[in-house]
């Protein structure tokens, strides 16, 4: 029976990889709006296998290492692949190249994308390794930053503002988020967990102030607030109590 329990979270790890490779299939043929519904798919999966390790006291050296391959794949490849595709949508003409006899027209901006798959790898191996990252993460969780990312197409196409619009599809800021996501999943920044050991105001006001100011933000900003929401998340980590320091 103890076994078994092993087999519960691990199976919501399963349902996470395979949302995030139904959401590569849709990323490469440019349905965003398809791929972010997956991987959103894959981030609740991803949030329900941590809770059900803890709760059932089945966390396993497996469990952590399948759960490191499956964010890759959902949280790491996916939005490098998204950031491919609106760097495509954004960029200004390219080179006709021929390959294997087919002529196609590329440009190599749009693979810069893929520095956020590059930085992801490098975060999530550097997790598996950190024993201290517990109550507390050291740069922006992978799946955060897929969240971020995968925004941006649904503003796109359902907050029809023009301003947005271009801005989103500006090469120029298309550069610079796929840098500054790219740092910020290995900045030496202390970010908290949404980790609850009990329900206590006390101990728990910073979770508590994040999680009702962001229901707000979704409310009244719908897909706008995601971006909103994790900028929130890392100013309001300055907050976060400092851990006593042990000589």
């Amino acid at each position: 029976m103890s076994r078994m329990r092993t087999y519960i979270p691990n199976f919501f790890t399963m349902l996470n990889l395979g949302s995030g490779c139904v959401a590569t299939v849709f990323a490469v043929l440019g349905k965003l709006e398809w791929a972010a519904l997956f991987v959103f798919l894959g981030i609740f999966f991803d949030f329900f296998d941590g809770l059900a390790a803890r709760a059932l006291k089945a966390q396993s050296e497996l469990g952590v290492q399948l759960d490191s391959l499956a964010d890759m794949v959902t949280s790491g490849l996916v939005p490098g692949l998204v950031m491919f595709q609106l760097l495509n949508m954004a960029g200004r003409g390219g080179w006709n190249l021929g390959f294997l006899g087919h002529d196609m027209e590329m440009t190599l901006l749009p693979f810069l994308g893929f520095a956020i798959t590059l930085a992801s790898a490098y975060r999530l191996a550097k997790f598996n390794l950190d024993e201290n990252q517990t109550s507390s993460f050291v740069g922006l969780p992978t799946p955060a930053n897929a969240l971020m990312i995968l925004s941006l197409p649904l503003i796109l196409l359902h907050h029809n503002n023009d301003w947005l619009n271009s801005l989103i599809l500006n090469p120029w800021f298309l550069i610079g988020l796929t840098l500054l996501s790219s740092y910020l999943l290995n900045a030496p920044i202390a970010l908290f967990a949404l980790k609850f050991k009990n329900f206590g105001f006390g101990d728990n006001w910073l979770r508590y102030l994040f999680l009702i100011g962001s229901l707000i933000m979704l409310l009244t900003l719908k897909f706008l607030a995601i971006p909103l929401i994790i900028i929130f998340y890392i100013l309001a980590s300055f907050l976060m109590p400092k851990e006593p320091s042990v000589d």
